[in-house]
């Protein structure tokens, strides 16, 4: 009834989670599918003005979803078959399946809430993977596991491409991957309007940290000129800045509560202040953060 399988049809779901499908590729991009994860068929055709408004706010909801569900596209004036045998007489028009059988479906361009709402009766808050997804990588992250937590702020962008936490998540682990001029470019990428947000800022603060740690030279040669003379708070304060740009943040800290020990006032509290600041462009939950400030803590009131 509903075609023959293809093998461009696994490709295509690889993708991502939304994708056309055609007559011939029915049965396997969503039969087969929805035995796996919920999936919508969004039925259309160019010529449909309410299709157009209907799109946007459709692949959104999808796109939040995550994993749970998947959306495939189908223009009906390509492929009229599958529309006329399950009975579809106006567009657009949506049908939910699960487990190869259609479940519930709406009729029209609903508004973003009422689409949202549709998913939710589906597969439940479709908030919850991005949350999780988050949650993970922001911990891969402060374990020093750059890689890994790319990949993640990397699932959660394709799914939302404008997610600011993910973003700039993602800025982050371009520094800690030693790719400055990458964080520079997503960090030039976004919108006036976001980037006063807390976690760009903070991302932002990142950035600013490692260029100035860049310019700093070579760690063997502060360390050469602190052997020289361990009261140049100036070369400890550029080697703390170069140790945290270089993955030891426990150092880096440290190196700044030795000045801070032995000269609070020096350079009009530069040790102190730098110390905070590397607290931002680490993330307030960082364990080194969460560590350090214990210490300075320790430092400034015992």
């Amino acid at each position: 009834m509903f075609g023959s399988t293809s093998p461009q049809s696994q490709a295509q779901r690889a993708a991502g989670v939304i994708s056309d499908t055609t007559t011939a590729n029915f049965r396997e991009d969503v039969l087969v599918a929805s035995t796996k994860q919920a999936v919508l068929v969004d039925f259309w055709a160019p010529w449909c003005g309410p299709c157009k408004q209907l799109t946007p706010s459709l692949e959104k909801s999808v796109k939040a979803a995550g994993r749970k569900v998947r959306l495939v596209k189908m223009n009906i004036e390509e492929h009229p078959e599958i529309a006329g045998q399950l009975g579809i007489q106006s567009i657009p028009a949506v049908m939910a399946f699960q487990n190869g059988q259609p479940v519930d479906g709406f009729v029209g361009a609903l508004p973003e809430s009422q689409i949202r709402q549709f998913i939710e009766r589906l597969v439940g808050p479709i908030e919850d993977d991005l949350v999780d997804l988050l949650q993970q990588a922001e911990q891969a992250l402060a374990n020093g596991q750059a890689d890994e937590a790319a990949a993640l702020f990397d699932t959660i962008l394709e799914q939302q491409p404008e997610h600011i936490e993910a973003i700039a998540g993602r800025v982050r682990t371009h520094l800690a991957l030693g790719e400055a001029d990458k964080a520079r470019g997503l960090l030039d990428a976004i919108p006036a309007t976001v980037v006063q947000n807390p976690k760009i800022a903070a991302a932002k603060v990142a950035l600013d940290v490692a260029d100035h740690a860049a310019s700093l030279g070579d760690l063997a040669d502060l360390k050469r000129k602190l052997g020289s003379d361990p009261n140049d708070h100036q070369s400890r304060l550029d080697l703390a800045l170069s140790l945290s740009a270089s993955g030891d943040r426990t150092s880096a800290a440290d190196e700044l509560l030795y000045i801070i020990q032995k000269d609070r006032k020096w350079n009009e509290d530069a040790a102190r202040k730098q110390l905070i600041q590397l607290f931002e462009a680490w993330g307030p939950m960082d364990p080194h953060t969460v560590q350090a400030r214990k210490k300075l803590s320790r430092v400034l009131f015992s």
